[in-house]
């Protein structure tokens, strides 16, 4: 079954880009005017994100973000066919604040969240780089389209460590100088074993692990995003947020980060994932501190 759908997936990557956005358009249409897909969800974040925007703002927001969740979607499909060029013609980037650090002989962990296109920046920064790139990703339920990822994502040497067997897949590399890509905005399975941090004006839970695995092996820390100039094109961004994550006080890491974040989001809100739950847990005191 894989097969059939790789192949069918193949040929329709080899259709011109500007014929694969009108799918796009299609799609957008479908999902946002007639399934309706999340948007509840998506307009209760961005009303939390941005009470002092008027509905229609946020509507706006909304579709913007609809439409380059479409284009995502089918910019991913174009991955599997297409080549280097086409790659580093759409994405391009700055890349000094990993490669500054290459020389000091240490590896990197990159911290960024969940921002539009990071699949086609997975495919173009590592050829751009001098590190071993390690991707942590969660593996698929559907085991067809797992796969099928697992193939895209892997076309221009980055190494994927599944985060159910990280132990094990990270092993091979523990003894090589590498970059450690984690998308650090997920909501923590266990609100009660997270930093709280203020986020948007809301105590939100963030990952422990990032900056746990910083510290202990003092990785320097580089946070990242993404911006789109117009459709089709993005451009990297990447900035130094700690040479020495394990000199700093417990939870200071991930407030940087969430700090980060936040610019970013406010700067260009349609490009993150606003379907994601990112306030599906409420602060309660048996949580511990919100870090302030």
């Amino acid at each position: 079954m894989y097969y059939i759908v790789f192949s069918l997936l193949y040929v329709l990557s080899l259709l011109p880009l500007r014929l694969l956005y009108l799918i796009s358009d299609a799609v957008y249409g479908l999902i946002y005017y007639i399934i309706k897909y999340r948007k509840t969800v998506v307009l209760h974040n961005l009303a939390i994100a941005f009470p002092q925007k008027t509905e229609p703002e946020r509507i706006r927001i909304a579709k913007q973000f609809y439409r380059n969740f479409c284009d995502t979607f089918i910019e991913t499909i174009k991955f599997i066919s297409a080549d280097a060029r086409f790659f580093q013609k759409r994405f391009t980037g700055n890349y000094n604040a990993i490669e500054n650090v290459y020389p000091t002989g240490r590896s990197v962990q990159i911290h960024l969240g969940h921002n539009f296109n990071w699949e086609l920046a997975n495919l173009v920064v590592p050829t751009y780089i001098s590190y071993n790139v390690l991707v942590v990703y969660l593996p698929l339920k559907n085991k067809i389209f797992d796969r099928l990822f697992r193939y895209i994502r892997t076309r221009n040497r980055s190494h994927l460590i599944a985060s159910t067997n990280f132990k094990n897949d990270f092993h091979p590399y523990r003894d090589t100088q590498y970059l450690i890509g984690l998308v650090a905005d997920q909501n923590p399975p266990h609100p009660d074993n997270a930093f709280w941090i203020p986020f948007f004006g809301r105590p939100t839970p963030f990952l422990r692990g990032p900056e746990k695995a910083a510290q202990r092996s003092n990785l320097p820390v580089v946070f990242c995003h993404f911006t789109k100039p117009k459709r089709g094109y993005y451009v990297g961004h990447a900035v130094l947020a700690a040479m020495n994550p394990g000199d700093l006080p417990q939870g200071e890491l991930t407030k940087m980060y969430a700090a980060y974040l936040q610019e970013v989001m406010t700067a260009q809100p349609e490009m993150w994932l606003w379907s994601h739950r990112r306030w599906k847990y409420d602060w309660k005191p048996e949580y511990g501190p919100v870090l302030t």
